[in-house]
């Protein structure tokens, strides 16, 4: 089998430990074959120096031993021969065929060599003392390898590696041989290559000194389904050219060729524990592991990360615990699916559809294509963030001296710490590549006040007195293409001795032009959006009364004082500058309200239209009471 060399290596080790068990069916022995054993009796056969050429791999084994056969040598060697070149004899004596024919009590080999090579790359995987017990008709029911050495050369990810033990239970070679070699339709059952898998101890370093290891490695109920390209063709030809090819011929044929592949497996389950990868070389040495990682299959798919920590020479981390549920591929399938049968552009006519001079260059369609590939991501969830920045050295004041030889080296910060008790983010299903739902909420955001300075509207918490923040936030959306209508459902922000403010709102005319993944199109239909309602409410936890300190401190001013005339400026000031309507001296008097005894300010707006207020509405009215005029407002404040 040809797997492309962009995949990565170690997945490449792990599927070549599969491989060679199929593999094992399939030597040509170089020793002479023996005469005719009795084909009714139970005997124990040697084969030496048994090798078989299979495409660009090659396996061999110094020695092969079978117990417990009633399978005479040359019926053994009947299975293990090499494929035939001819049609008619490879259709009579296939790979699946000749696996169904195998049967014994036990075949162990103390060397087991898979050799891969393409052009300058070669590959060798050599198993120690491999065993497989109770073979009946090409199913294996316990296979064990005490350990493995991999070693990689003349490819990008070049280096070398090692397993521990591996066993694998009720693995079925005829299967995976007919996944291999025969085609199939989306009609064809599953079939399943091994109830369990477990290996241990792995470890891989490459040519620049980064290592990976991973402690164990289990899987439960892999099955696989027969695809029209089989299984061989396909990755041999996606190896040939993907996605990312500018020929629109073949990335039509590699979109079908992936969907294909992705609706034909199916994982009972996975799982990793104490993943470690460290990159020790470079000005920037990275760190990252997992101590535990897990993945559920079935309708209700889940992949779950435990103890994560990650470190480089600015930053270190760690998540107590990363889930994604509700994930599925099946709008990415839809899309492979749809892609694989889009017909060529036509070309007799290279200029007809050229760009008129001084135009925008048209969207690169196949940025299109690929955008509209996005799966639903489901539920991502997140609790026990932590996160320590470094921070650049202060510089010291000026040398009272003058002497620049005894200025003070500059003062190392400590690291910037930031916190997080709990994350979530939910989307619904895509829409050209946009969910059109969407919820995220963080909650428990720690952090200094010194870390937003910069921020706008949260940069002036220090201050009011605030060291540390406490935050949580919201943001929930949904898009309706029945109602065209795009609802802000939650939008909130609050803090722990601040207080919260909430908004939601609904915007009209949001169309599936919206959606599209030319942003010339998707801009200009959110200048038809219209605005149909807005509620408002500001809720104070503590923030407006440390927001009165600090103001009436740099105005000199008693903090009662500075208070009266925030509520003359609200009662009196705000109406005119609205145009004194009724709907102006309501919001005016509400505000006054509240700063007078803070408690809570509620702010509601409806256009009077159905359709809602529009850009065009609010650019051409001549006063703020003009556009007043077209909502129904109300305001209090409790």
């Amino acid at each position: 089998m040809t797997s492309s060399t962009r995949r990565p290596v170690l997945l490449r080790a792990l599927l070549a430990s599969a491989c060679a068990v199929a593999l094992l069916a399939g030597p040509a022995p170089s020793a002479p074959a023996a005469a005719q054993e009795a084909a009714s009796a139970v005997q124990d056969l040697v084969l030496d120096n048994v090798s078989l050429a299979f495409g660009d791999t090659l396996v061999t084994a110094p020695k092969v031993t079978v117990s417990g056969t009633r399978l005479s040598r040359d019926d053994l060697l009947a299975i293990l021969k090499s494929e035939s070149k001819d049609a008619k004899d490879a259709s009579k004596d296939s790979w699946p065929a000749r696996l169904q024919r195998l049967d014994a009590g036990s075949l162990t080999m103390p060397e087991l060599r898979v050799e891969r090579r393409d052009g300058e790359k070669r590959q060798v995987v050599t198993y120690r003392d491999v065993a497989a017990r109770t073979i009946r008709a090409g199913r294996i029911s316990e296979l064990t390898a005490a350990g493995a050495t991999l070693s990689v050369e003349g490819a990008p990810q070049a280096g070398r590696g090692s397993y521990g033990r591996i066993r694998a239970e009720e693995v079925d070679l005829t299967a995976l041989a007919r996944l291999y070699s025969e085609a199939g339709s989306a009609t064809t059952p599953f079939l399943r290559l091994y109830a369990s898998l477990a290996v241990e101890a792995i470890a891989f370093i490459d040519e620049r000194g980064t290592t990976v290891s991973i402690a164990r490695l289990t899987g439960r109920d892999l099955a696989g389904r027969q695809t029209p390209a089989t299984w061989r063709g396909a990755v041999e030809a996606l190896g040939d050219g993907g996605l990312a090819e500018d020929d629109r011929a073949k990335r039509a044929r590699a979109a079908g060729l992936l969907a294909d592949l992705a609706e034909a497996v199916s994982v009972g389950s996975l799982e990793a524990t104490d993943l470690k990868v460290k990159e020790v070389k470079g000005e920037d040495p990275l760190s990252f592991s997992i101590g535990r990682m897990s993945y559920a299959g079935g309708t209700e798919a889940a992949i779950t990360l435990a103890d994560v920590g990650f470190g480089a020479k600015e930053a270190q981390g760690k998540v107590g615990r990363l889930t994604l549920t509700g994930f599925s591929l099946e709008p990415t399938i839809t899309a492979l699916r749809r892609l694989a049968k889009a017909p060529a552009p036509a070309d007799a006519n290279p200029g007809k559809d050229a760009a008129p001079k001084g135009a925008a260059p048209a969207q690169d369609p196949q940025e299109a294509e690929l955008r509209r590939l996005t799966p639903v991501i489901g539920t991502l969830t997140l609790s026990d963030l932590g996160l320590d920045l470094a921070q650049a050295a202060v510089a010291p004041g000026p040398v009272a001296s003058g002497d620049p030889l005894k200025a003070p080296k500059p003062v190392a910060l400590p690291p910037l710490h930031i916190g997080l008790r709990g994350a979530s983010m939910s989307f619904g299903p895509p829409k050209d590549g946009v969910p059109t739902e969407s919820r995220f909420s963080l909650t428990g955001l720690t952090m200094p006040a010194s870390a937003v300075e910069g921020v706008p509207g949260l940069g002036s918490l220090g201050l009011y007195g605030y060291r540390d923040l406490d935050l949580d936030a919201t943001a929930d959306t949904a898009w309706s293409e029945d109602k065209r209508e795009l609802s802000f459902k939650e939008l909130s922000l609050s803090g722990k001795d601040m207080g919260r403010l909430h908004l939601n709102a609904t915007l009209g005319g949001i169309g599936p032009e919206v959606f599209d993944p030319d942003a010339a199109v998707s801009g200009f239909a959110m200048l038809s959006a219209t605005a149909k309602a807005l509620d408002l409410t500001l809720e104070n936890g503590g923030l407006f009364e440390r927001f009165i300190d600090a103001q009436a401190k740099v105005l000199s001013l008693k903090p009662d004082e500075l208070r009266k005339e925030y509520v003359t400026a609200s009662v009196i000031g705000v109406p005119v500058i609205l145009g004194n309507s009724a709907a102006a001296k309501a919001i005016g008097a509400a505000m006054g309200k509240f700063v007078a005894k803070p408690g809570i300010l509620s702010i509601s707006a409806k256009a009077k239209s159905g359709e809602g207020l529009g850009m065009v509405d609010v650019s051409t009215a001549p006063t703020p009471a003009a556009v007043l005029d077209k909502l129904d407002v109300s305001a209090k404040a409790d």
